[in-house]
């Protein structure tokens, strides 16, 4: 199975964070994106991309994070800045 980059020109999402842990060298990093629909997915870029976590409030995928010891890249990439 293929898994492909979202595809982050697409009007489907409202923004994208970066978070890491810090704690490994280099920094393990995942992508939290903020879809229109209201969901938010956590990418694995390591893993082609693949959705590790999904959930319906962004608390929710914020304490997933959070509970696994990664800590947000200060800033926020918005869709209506590309």
């Amino acid at each position: 199975m293929v898994f492909t980059a979202p595809n982050l020109t697409d009007d489907n999402w409202n923004f994208a964070e970066v978070w890491i842990d810090p704690l490994l060298s280099p920094p393990y990093i995942l992508l939290l994106l903020a879809e229109s629909s209201g969901n938010y997915r956590v990418y694995d870029p390591s893993e082609g991309y693949q959705v590790v976590f999904t959930s319906a409030s962004y608390e929710e995928a914020e304490n997933w994070l959070l509970e696994d010891e990664f800590e947000p890249v200060e800033g926020r990439l918005s869709a209506v800045e590309i």
